[in-house]
C-alpha cells in the first residue's frame, strides 16, 4: 500500500517496562486424569539479581543483533552426536565461566525455580545491543541512545493497576513496564559526512532511566524525562529535563521538584523553539480513591433497548465504579505551558487529556480528551472523546466535536466510530484542519457512495463559514499527505477485496480534477510503485518532497521495498506526477547486499530540492555483515559510512543462510528461509535435527500467496526468544516458511484453514528433507501466538509431520473468540463450523506428539489472554488446553511465566523459556527415534503406559480406525521420503 514515509527518525516510545519461580505442569502420558485439576506452584524461591548487562533493545533506528565475544569452533561432524545435554547453570551473565555438571532430568530438577539455558545460547542472549540513533531536525548532529539488554523479573512484578484497556504503574504514574535508555551520545554531522566526537549527556544523577526524548524545533535543546529505581522496589514519578545540544549540559526544566510529568497518555509537546505544553499531575490531587469494603449496589449491565452490540475479547476493562475513580485518579492531567527559562502557567481545567497537537504557526493547539460516561466493556479508547482548538497559550477557541460513547462500533474489518474521525492540522499550511467523516454510519456492512468525505476549515472560521468538502471516497479514508495548494495525495483501502488507491487532488480546488494515481491490491507487493518521501519545513512539519532537475522539472521521490522473484531490492525512483513516469535513481545491491534507504537528509531548505544536492541516510547489511549506516549524497555519488557497530554475535558469523522456493500440492509457490550452522556440510555431516518456525497469514489470491516477501541478502537478526538461537545447537532453522491461507472470490480464507495448513507444512518439510539438511524424524514445530495456534493445528491434523511442537502465547479455543479472531470478522453463530473445526482444543484427544505450552501469566493480548474468567476458575487459554490435553493421555508441559505478558521481557523468564525448549528440542526431537514407524499404523503407536495395548495418534485413543471419518485425509500413510 502507498504510505506516506517521514524522511525524519522519529521517536518511538517503548513500552516494557519479586521473583518467583514459573509455574510448571507436566504430563508425560503415563496416565490419564480426566478432572478439574487447580494448579498451583509447589516452590517459590528468590534469585540474586545482577544488573550489570541488563538492556533494552528498542529504540528509534535500531540494528538488530546482539554482540558476543566468543566464537563458535568450526561445525564438525553430525550435529546430533554433538549437542551439549540439558545443564544446571549458576546465575550468573560472565560468558567466561563453565557450565556445572548437567542434571539428572527428573521430576524435582525440572520444577525448582528458575533455570539457565546453555552458556552457547546464554552469550548470545546477554549481548549488549548496538545503540539507537536519531537525527536532529537540522540533520546535523545524531543522538547514539544507549540501552541495556534484558531488564530484571523485579520491574515486571511492580504492581500494576489494569484500567480500561491499558496497564499503569502508579508510582510513576506512567504505562507500566516502559523501557528506557542508560545514557544520550551527540555527534556532529560534520562537513565531509564523518562523525565528530561524542558529546555525553550529563547533569542528572547516575542510575537515571531517560524515556520520551524530543528535539526542539531548532534543535539546539533536547527534551526527556528521568525516573530512579526506589529502595521499595517502585519507580519515582517521572521529572522533565532539558539538555543543550552544543554543551551537553542537562537540567530540570522546574524550578521546583513538586511538578511531575503525567504520561498515561500524552507527555510533553514543543510548540516552538523555546516553549512546552507538558502534561502534569494536578498539584492539589490527593491520595488514591479507597475501595468500599461494601459496594454501593449490585453491577448491572442491560440491553433493553436491543441494540446490536458486538465487541471482540478485549483485556484489563473497568469491572466497577472504584476502577471508574481510579482511571480517573491516575489519567487526570493539568497542563502547563512552561518556557526554557522556567516561567510557568497552568492552561485549561484539569481533564483527561489524550493529546496535545500544536498547529504548524505555533498559534494554536488541538486538545482531545476523554470523558464520562465510562464503558465496562470496551477500553478507553471508545470513551467519550472531546476535541477542541486552543490557542498555544490555553485559551479556548472552540469545539470541533464531542463524540459519544462508542460500544457498537461493528466488528466487520474497515468499520469505525461515527463522526468525525482522524482530526489533525494540515502540514502545508499555518493553521487549517482536516478530518474525514463516515456517512455509512460507520459499518463497513453498509453499501453507499461516498463511504468517507474528508473536509477543510481553518482554525478559527469566520461566522457562518461551514467545512469545505475537499474529497470523497468509496473505500475507507487512510490518510492524506501534503504537498501545497496544487498537490496532496489521499489514500484509500478496503481490506475485504485488498484494495488499495491512491488520488492526486489539487486542495486549492476543492477536489476538482482529482485523478487515481495508483489502484492496485495491498497484497500485491510486486506492483508496489513505494512511498512518497516527505521532507522538514521551516514550520518544523512534513511535506511531499519535489526533486528538482536542472531542466525545472519535478519529481516526486518514491522509496520502496522492491519486491521481486528473487526478493526484495529496495531502491529510489523519480515520478512525474503529471505522466506516471518513473526513473531509477539508486537501487540496493543485488548480489550481495541488502541495502534499504532509511532517512532523506538534505531537506533542510523549504521548497523543491535540487537532485544535484540530494542525500540520504541508508543501511546496509548483508547474510554474514550486521547493518550499518552510511551517507550518499548526489551529484557524485559519494558514499560515507557513519557507524560500526561490532558484529552482535561473531560465533555465528559464518551461518549459512539461503532463500528457498518450493511449490504447494495445489501449485501456489511458497518460500522459506533456511539457516544452516557454521561450516555444516551436509555431504559430511548428514541431515540434522530441524526447527520449523512460522506463522499463518490469509490472502485473497494464490498469484499474491505465491509472492517472494523479504530478501535472500538480509542479516539474520537474533532477538532474545529467537529460534536461530538453536543454531549454537547444530540445528538447521527453516524460519518463516510462508503458510497461506487463502480465500478466493467470495470464499473466506478459513473455510479451508487446515486443508491448507497442512498442505504448506507437507510441502515445507518435503523440500528440507529432499535437500537432505533435515533428518524426517527429527523435525520440531514452533511457533508464538497465532504461531502457537498453527503448532497446535499440525500436530492434531499432521502428526506425521513433526516430532514434537513448541507453543508460545497461544490461543486454542476459538469460542472464548466468539465476535472474531486474527483476520476473522465471522461471528461464531455466523460460522459455528469454522470455529470448532479450527480450535485445536477440540482435538485434544488426537495431539500425541509431545508439546511444550508457553504463557506469560499476564498476558495483554486480546485473543490470547491466559486466564479468561481470572477471578472465578483456572480458566486460560494455555491451561485449559494443557488440562484436555491431559485428560487424554498426551505428552505435554505447561510453562506458565509470573508477570510476564504477551511477549516476555525479564531476563529471568526469557533464560527459562529457553531453558525449557532447549531441553524440549533435546529430548523430544534430537533424541526422538531415528526409524520410522509401522507404517501400517496410519502413525506414530505409543503404548499406553500399564497397558499392553497400543493406541493410535491422530485417532484420539481409538482402535476404530473407521472412528472421526471426517479427518482422515490429514492421517495419510506417511510420506515414501520417509
Amino acid at each position: 500500500m502507498l504510505t506516506p514515509k517521514c524522511s525524519r527518525l522519529s521517536l518511538f516510545p517503548c513500552s516494557y517496562p519479586l521473583l518467583c519461580s514459573p509455574l510448571t505442569v507436566s504430563s508425560t502420558g503415563s496416565a490419564i486424569f480426566q478432572r478439574q485439576t487447580l494448579l498451583f506452584a509447589r516452590f517459590r524461591r528468590v534469585l540474586p539479581l545482577k544488573l550489570s548487562k541488563c538492556v533494552y533493545s528498542f529504540g528509534y533506528l535500531g540494528v538488530s543483533g546482539r554482540r558476543s565475544g566468543d566464537s563458535m569452533d568450526s561445525f564438525r561432524g553430525h550435529s546430533t552426536n554433538r549437542l551439549v545435554p540439558v545443564s544446571s547453570m549458576e546465575d550468573t551473565q560472565d560468558s567466561d565461566k563453565s557450565a556445572a555438571p548437567p542434571l539428572e532430568d527428573d521430576e524435582t530438577s525440572v520444577y525448582n525455580g528458575y533455570r539457565l539455558p546453555p552458556i552457547d545460547i546464554r552469550n548470545i542472549v546477554d549481548a549488549p545491543p548496538t545503540p539507537a540513533l536519531s537525527f536532529s531536525p537540522n540533520r546535523d548532529k545524531i543522538l547514539f541512545l544507549k540501552r541495556r539488554a534484558l531488564p530484571p523479573l523485579s520491574e515486571l512484578a511492580r504492581p500494576e493497576k489494569k484500567l480500561a484497556g491499558i496497564r499503569i504503574d502508579g508510582n510513576c504514574n506512567t504505562r507500566s513496564r516502559m523501557s528506557f535508555y542508560t545514557g544520550i551520545g551527540i555527534h556532529k554531522l560534520m562537513e565531509d559526512d564523518t562523525l565528530g566526537p561524542e558529546i555525553e549527556v550529563f547533569g542528572f544523577p547516575d542510575g537515571a532511566k531517560i524515556n520520551f526524548i524530543s528535539w526542539s524545533r531548532d534543535g539546539r535543546h533536547l527534551s526527556f524525562t528521568i525516573r530512579f529505581d526506589l529502595e521499595d522496589n517502585t519507580s519515582s514519578k517521572l521529572s522533565l529535563w532539558v539538555a543543550d545540544v552544543e554543551t551537553g549540559q542537562a537540567r530540570p526544566l522546574f524550578t521546583t521538584s513538586e511538578i511531575y510529568v503525567n504520561a498515561i497518555f500524552d507527555n510533553f509537546v514543543w510548540i516552538d523553539e523555546s516553549t512546552l505544553v507538558v502534561c502534569t499531575i494536578p498539584l492539589s490531587r490527593g491520595e488514591p480513591p479507597k475501595k468500599p469494603l461494601i459496594p454501593s449496589g449490585p453491577k448491572i449491565q442491560s440491553n433493553e433497548d436491543k441494540n446490536v452490540v458486538q465487541v471482540r475479547t478485549y483485556q484489563d476493562l473497568l469491572k466497577d465504579e472504584y476502577d471508574a475513580d481510579l482511571f480517573d485518579y491516575y489519567a487526570t492531567t493539568q497542563l502547563l505551558w512552561v518556557k526554557l527559562d522556567g516561567t510557568t502557567k497552568a492552561i485549561g481545567p484539569p481533564a483527561i487529556y489524550t493529546s496535545i497537537n500544536p498547529s504548524p504557526d505555533n498559534k494554536y493547539l488541538i486538545v482531545t480528551s476523554i470523558h464520562r460516561p465510562y464503558s465496562f466493556i470496551v477500553p478507553c479508547g471508545r470513551f467519550p472523546k472531546k476535541v477542541e482548538v486552543w490557542t498555544s497559550d490555553g485559551k479556548f477557541v472552540r469545539e470541533i466535536c464531542d463524540l459519544p460513547l462508542a460500544e457498537n462500533i461493528p466488528i466487520a474489518f474497515n468499520s469505525v466510530r461515527k463522526g468525525m474521525r482522524s482530526i489533525n492540522w494540515r502540514s502545508d499550511k499555518p493553521s487549517s484542519l482536516y478530518w474525514a467523516e463516515t456517512q455509512d454510519g460507520g459499518d463497513a456492512k453498509v453499501d453507499v457512495s461516498p463511504r468517507d468525505i474528508i473536509y477543510t476549515q481553518s482554525a478559527e472560521p469566520k461566522l457562518g463559514e461551514e467545512p469545505e468538502v475537499l474529497h470523497k471516497l468509496d473505500l475507507r479514508f487512510g490518510g492524506i499527505s501534503w504537498g501545497d495548494d496544487s498537490l496532496a495525495l489521499v489514500y484509500e483501502s478496503w481490506y475485504k477485496t485488498r484494495r488499495t488507491r491512491t488520488w492526486v487532488i489539487s486542495p486549492a480546488d476543492r477536489g476538482e480534477g482529482a485523478r487515481i494515481l495508483f489502484d492496485r491490491s495491498s497484497e500485491d507487493v510486486y506492483s508496489d510503485p513505494g512511498s512518497p518521501m516527505l521532507r522538514r519545513t521551516l514550520l518544523g512539519t512534513y511535506v511531499l518532497a519535489n526533486i528538482k532537475k536542472q531542466d525545472g522539472s519535478t519529481y516526486l521521490l518514491l522509496n520502496g521495498d522492491g519486491a521481486t522473484p528473487e526478493g526484495n531490492v529496495p531502491f529510489l525512483d523519480l515520478l512525474n506526477i503529471n505522466t506516471s513516469e518513473k526513473e531509477r535513481i539508486w537501487e540496493s545491491d543485488k548480489e550481495k547486499y541488502y541495502q534499504s534507504v532509511s532517512a532523506l537528509m538534505s531537506d533542510q531548505c523549504d521548497g523543491d530540492l535540487e537532485l544535484n544536492k540530494l542525500k540520504i541516510l541508508f543501511s546496509k547489511e548483508s547474510k554474514t555483515e550486521n547493518p550499518q549506516f552510511f551517507l550518499q549524497s548526489w551529484p557524485d555519488q559519494r558514499i560515507t559510512q557513519i557507524t560500526n557497530f561490532p558484529h552482535p554475535y561473531p560465533q555465528l558469523s559464518n551461518l549459512q543462510k539461503e532463500m528457498i522456493r518450493y511449490k504447494r500440492k495445489d501449485g501456489v509457490q511458497l518460500t522459506a528461509t533456511l539457516y544452516l550452522p557454521p561450516g555444516y556440510d551436509a555431504a559430511k555431516d548428514g541431515p540434522l535435527p530441524t526447527l520449523v518456525w512460522s506463522y499463518p497469514g490469509e490472502f485473497k489470491s494464490k498469484d499474491a500467496a505465491s509472492q517472494v516477501r523479504g530478501s535472500p541478502n538480509e542479516f539474520a537478526g537474533i532477538g532474545p526468544t529467537s529460534p536461530l538461537l538453536w543454531l549454537v545447537r547444530g540445528f538447521a532453522i527453516l524460519s518463516g516458511p510462508t503458510i497461506p491461507i487463502i480465500g478466493e472470490g467470495d470464499e473466506e480464507a478459513n473455510d479451508r484453514y487446515v486443508e491448507q495448513l497442512v498442505a504448506s507444512a507437507e510441502a515445507a518439510v518435503d523440500e528440507v528433507v529432499r535437500r537432505g539438511v533435515t533428518h524426517p524424524n527429527k523435525i520440531a514445530i514452533g511457533g508464538h501466538s497465532y504461531g502457537a495456534f498453527m503448532t497446535a493445528n499440525l500436530l492434531a491434523h499432521a502428526p506425521h509431520l513433526f516430532c514434537c511442537g513448541i507453543a508460545r502465547s497461544g490461543a486454542y479455543n476459538r469460542t472464548l473468540t466468539p465476535f472474531g479472531f486474527q483476520n476473522e470478522e465471522r461471528t461464531l453463530w455466523e460460522t459455528t463450523k469454522t470455529y470448532i473445526e479450527m480450535s485445536p482444543f477440540m482435538l485434544a484427544n488426537k495431539i500425541k506428539k509431545p508439546i511444550l505450552l508457553v504463557h506469560g501469566e499476564e498476558d495483554n493480548n486480546s485473543g490470547t489472554l491466559t486466564m479468561q474468567a481470572r477471578n472465578l476458575i483456572f480458566t486460560g487459554n494455555s491451561e485449559r488446553f494443557f488440562n484436555a490435553l491431559k485428560g487424554h493421555g498426551s505428552l505435554c508441559r505447561l510453562v506458565l511465566l509470573p508477570y510476564e505478558s504477551h511477549g516476555y521481557n525479564s531476563r529471568e523468564s526469557i533464560m527459562h523459556l529457553l531453558f525449557e525448549t532447549d531441553r524440549w528440542l533435546d529430548k523430544f526431537c534430537v533424541n526422538s527415534p531415528d526409524s520410522t514407524t509401522d507404517p501400517k499404523s496410519c502413525g506414530e503407536m505409543e503404548k499406553a503406559a500399564g497397558e499392553d495395548k497400543f493406541v493410535l495418534v491422530g485417532k484420539g485413543g481409538s482402535s476404530n480406525p473407521e472412528e472421526d471419518s471426517e479427518h482422515d485425509s490429514f492421517y495419510s500413510m506417511p510420506r515414501s521420503s520417509l
